[in-house]
């Protein structure tokens, strides 16, 4: 399969547009107008993950944390950091990266880490984006009507809220007449035509928009098919990093922390905690270095926050707000990869795609228990 077919339905998914200003999220070497076999999954892209993408014959990866975070000011084969783009280069291996889009979308690895956790009702710590949703129309021969609204919604037409697959519809006539231009699906040139039309419309998001118009063109049977589409006021889509929710049961601080290490497969975590082991139930969880949220989980009565790289003075600070801390580390986004290998199983199955996906092995984090 091509990999801009692959990279198509990943975006549906996880939407540049989710990523922070100025994070490099999407395509950082190589090219994805190529057939791809074999795609690995990482959280990062290092020397030792090159070399096994080079040994396993991968034609793309996908990475979690961007491997050209910052602009290389040369590259060269002085030090294996730049080495390994040449590396990748070399090999036509193509590397792709989703950093804080996949924490910010719905159904990424925030909420990934709270289904692990157990944590439910959640919501997120504070909102990044704000987009309008838009309102298609279009008018279909009623005998087609069917085909063109099973196509936007399997575009992503017609979805809010927990609700999919939503439409209304008017029953009206249309009428045209041909010029000798024209190749028309109904009528004759020259010809005034009358036909039984069903206008439909459907709620679509910004980030399927494209796709949803692209399934019209092609789906709808008119030459030319008519359509109109226009953004909403109300209601808009909301998004934001980070989660906060509820354990079904209160659990000890300390129990919560042998969770996070069992189902992260971490070995320690460090505690910022007043009491010596509390009671939690309300917890937020913001993946990576998220001390900069810790006053909005404080806001939103979080009981625990769970996240990485929290600093020493960051970390007083915390201790005196009465709020509890786990800084499990960064590399507990290391559960990205198992996560997206089952997403990307299950589009390849529904998609009939030809393709090997699968996990990197290598161990990236840069820290040792001692």
């Amino acid at each position: 399969m091509l990999g801009t077919e692959l990279i198509a339905r990943f975006e549906q998914h996880f939407p540049l547009s989710l990523g922070e200003k100025g994070d490099p999220n999407g395509l950082h070497i190589g090219t994805l107008n190529k057939e791809v076999q074999r795609v690995m999954i990482t959280l990062d892209v290092r020397p030792n993950v090159v070399a096994e993408a080079i040994e396993k014959e991968v034609d793309l990866i996908i990475a979690k944390h961007p491997p050209l975070f910052r602009p290389a000011e040369r590259l060269t084969d002085a030090d294996p950091q730049t080495n390994m783009y040449l590396d990748l280069i070399e090999h036509h291996i193509a590397v792709y990266a989703a950093h804080t889009n996949m924490d910010i979308v719905e159904d990424g690895l925030n909420d990934w880490f709270c289904e692990a956790l157990g944590v439910h009702e959640t919501t997120f710590l504070t909102q990044t984006h704000e987009f309008p949703y838009y309102i298609l129309q279009t008018m279909v021969p009623t005998a087609y009507a069917q085909t063109v609204r099973s196509a936007l919604a399997e575009a992503g037409a017609g979805t809010l809220g927990a609700y999919e697959k939503c439409s209304f519809s008017t029953v009206g006539l249309g009428r045209f007449e041909p010029t000798m231009d024209a190749n028309p699906f109904i009528g004759s040139e020259n010809q005034l035509e009358e036909v039984a039309e069903e206008k439909i419309e459907v709620l679509v998001d910004q980030a399927s928009l494209s796709s949803v118009i692209a399934a019209l063109l092609e789906h709808h049977p008119y030459e030319t098919p008519s359509y109109q589409c226009f953004p909403t006021t109300v209601p808009t889509q909301t998004f934001g990093i980070g989660r906060i929710g509820n354990l079904s049961a209160p659990c000890s601080l300390k129990e919560l922390a042998d969770k996070i290490k069992e189902k992260f497969h971490v070995d320690h975590v460090r505690l910022i905690s007043k009491e010596d082991n509390p009671m939690v139930q309300r917890v937020a969880i913001c993946g990576g270095s998220g001390q900069k949220f810790y006053s909005d989980a404080l806001r939103k009565g979080a009981d625990v926050y769970i996240t990485g790289d929290v600093y020493y003075h960051t970390g007083h600070d915390m201790l005196e707000t009465g709020m509890s801390v786990i800084d499990a580390g960064h590399y507990i986004e290391n559960y990205c990869k198992e996560r997206l290998v089952t997403l990307l199983e299950g589009w390849k199955q529904a998609n009939h795609w030809e393709v090997e996906i699968f996990a990197s092995q290598e161990d990236t984090n840069p820290f040792v228990a001692y």
